[in-house]
C-alpha cells in the first residue's frame, strides 16, 4: 500500500509529491498527461520560473519527486473507492491502494462557440491579463463580452495598453459607465469569428460584418473543475458549486485533500504550487497521528 496517491501531475500534483517524498513516504503520482497550459509560451509570475515553458517546468517537477523515490505514472484514475484501511484507486489497467489520496485534476476552460477561439487559445485568444498582460502591451486589444465577468477583465485589461475594445454582447448600464471611465471603447454586436493571417490574429469579425483590427482577444472563461472523483466520494460542495475544503484543502471526506484549480479557480502556477505543499504537509501530519494511535494500542 502506498502512503499517498496523488492524482494530477501539474504544479499543485508535483509539489505535494515532492514535500511528501522529502519525508519519506511511499507517493505515486498519476498524470493524464494533458496539463491546461499546455498551449500557453510559459508560465510568468513565478519568481525563478518566469519565462520557462509549461512542459520544461513539469518535466523538472517530475525529476525532483523522482530523486526523493515519488513515482510517477502516465494514465488515467477511473474512480476512488474508500476501504477499510484507505483508499483503492482503479486506473485503466490496475488497482493502486493508498491511504490518503491528493485530487490535484485542474479545471477546464469553457469558451464561448466562437470560431477560431480554441484554435488561438493561450496563443493571442487569452484570458489572464496578469499571466499575458506584458507580453501584449501596448497593442490593439480586445475583450469578448459574453458574460457579465467580462467587465472586470476589460479594466484590468486597459493597464497595459491605451488602445482596448469592448466587445458588448452582454453589458448593463453599470458596466457601461465604468468601462467609458476607464477609457475602454465599446463596440455592441455579437463576434461571429476572428481574422487570422500568417498564423497571427489580425482582427475580430462581428456578425453584422464589421471588422475591428486587434492584435490580442481577451476572453473570459467560464471555469468548470475537474471534479468527478472528489463528487464521487462524496465530497461536499460549496454555495457557488466547489468542493468545500479546510485552509490545508482538506474535503469533507477523511483522507481526501484537494489542491490547485480543482478547488481554486483563481490559482496561477505559483498558487497551485502552494496549495500543494499545504496539503502535502497536513497529510503527512495526518499520517504520523494515525501511526501514533496504533502504535499505543
Amino acid at each position: 500500500m502506498e502512503d499517498v496517491l496523488v492524482i494530477g501531475g501539474g504544479a499543485g500534483g508535483l509539489n505535494a509529491a515532492l514535500i511528501l517524498s522529502r519525508a519519506r513516504r511511499r507517493v505515486v503520482v498519476v498524470d493524464s498527461g494533458r496539463p491546461r497550459n499546455a498551449p500557453a509560451e510559459a508560465v510568468h509570475g513565478f519568481i525563478s520560473r518566469d519565462g520557462t515553458p509549461p512542459a520544461v517546468l513539469l518535466a523538472a517537477g517530475r525529476k525532483e519527486v523522482e530523486r526523493y523515490g515519488g513515482r510517477i505514472v502516465a494514465g488515467e484514475v477511473l474512480a476512488v473507492r474508500r476501504d477499510d484501511d484507505g483508499f483503492e484507486v482503479e486506473l485503466g489497467d490496475r488497482t493502486v491502494r493508498a491511504r490518503r489520496v491528493i485530487v490535484a485534476t485542474g479545471l477546464r476552460d469553457e469558451l464561448p462557440d466562437v470560431p477560431g477561439l480554441r484554435e488561438r487559445w493561450a496563443r493571442d485568444v487569452l484570458h489572464c491579463p496578469h499571466c499575458h498582460g506584458w507580453e501584449v502591451r501596448d497593442q490593439p486589444l480586445g475583450v469578448l463580452g459574453w458574460q457579465p465577468g467580462a467587465v472586470l477583465q476589460a479594466m484590468l485589461v486597459r493597464q497595459w495598453s491605451d488602445d482596448v475594445v469592448f466587445f458588448a454582447e452582454v453589458l448593463d448600464d453599470a458596466g457601461r459607465a465604468k468601462l467609458t471611465a476607464r477609457g475602454v471603447r465599446i463596440v455592441d454586436g455579437k463576434v461571429s469569428g476572428l481574422v487570422v493571417e500568417d498564423d497571427a490574429l489580425r482582427a475580430v469579425r462581428l456578425a453584422d460584418g464589421t471588422v475591428v483590427e486587434r492584435s490580442a482577444l481577451f476572453v473570459p472563461a467560464r471555469f468548470v473543475p475537474n471534479d468527478a472523483l472528489l463528487t464521487g466520494l462524496g465530497c461536499e460542495r460549496d454555495a457557488n458549486g466547489w468542493v468545500r475544503v479546510d485552509p490545508s484543502g482538506l474535503t469533507s471526506v477523511p483522507g481526501v485533500w484537494a489542491a490547485g484549480n480543482v478547488m481554486d479557480r483563481g490559482a496561477q502556477v505559483v498558487a497551485a504550487a502552494a496549495a500543494g505543499v499545504r496539503a502535502a504537509l497536513a497529510v503527512n501530519l495526518d499520517l504520523i497521528e494515525e501511526e501514533l494511535l496504533e502504535q499505543v494500542r
